[in-house]
């Protein structure tokens, strides 16, 4: 399959850092067994956007459908568009084969609520994405992430690292 010929799926991810500049990360709940890489992984919320919906509040929508994350304020947006490609054993596989990989608007929002705000569902139906979730240092995040996605994501450590305090380093 000529994977140069599929579109990428338009995405946006969102950096949720608490108080104290930690980030907020979850261990996906199909990661075991998924096409998209098998694996015990850890990654920030992420989601597709619907037709003709504004990357902000598809970020907010994301979030609050992944997390349950509502007490939140927009504080940066990576100015491009980021684009990852899928290995080449996973086109065809991965999203029903419709897409290379992903082009995603990221976004840093603040947390302001408390750790109890934040509910994962029920881990094994169809909706929960993550098994478990923690706060981690920007330190962690790249080598928690499926190595295809570390690009992206030390571009995004990249672009937000001036909002972060010294005790997210």
């Amino acid at each position: 399959m000529d994977a140069t010929a599929l579109p990428y799926r338009p995405c946006v991810g969102i950096m949720v850092l608490n108080r104290v500049d930690r980030i907020w990360v979850g261990q996906r709940a199909d990661a075991p067994g998924d096409a998209e890489g098998r694996g015990v992984w850890w990654q920030m919320p992420q989601g597709g956007i619907d037709d003709n919906e504004d990357p902000a509040r598809a970020a907010l929508r994301e979030l609050r459908e992944e997390t349950a994350i509502k007490t939140v304020e927009i504080i940066a947006e990576t100015p491009e568009w980021l684009t990852y490609d899928l290995p080449s054993h996973l086109i065809g596989k991965a999203w029903g084969g419709r897409y290379r990989g992903q082009r995603q608007k990221w976004f840093a929002v603040r947390f302001l609520g408390e750790d109890t705000e934040i509910d994962l569902g029920i881990p094994g139906t169809q909706h929960a994405e993550f098994l478990a979730w923690r706060w981690c240092g920007a330190d962690e995040l790249a080598e928690a992430v499926v190595p295809f996605k570390r690009d992206v994501y030390e571009r995004v450590l990249d672009t937000f690292r001036p909002i972060w305090s010294r005790s997210a380093r």
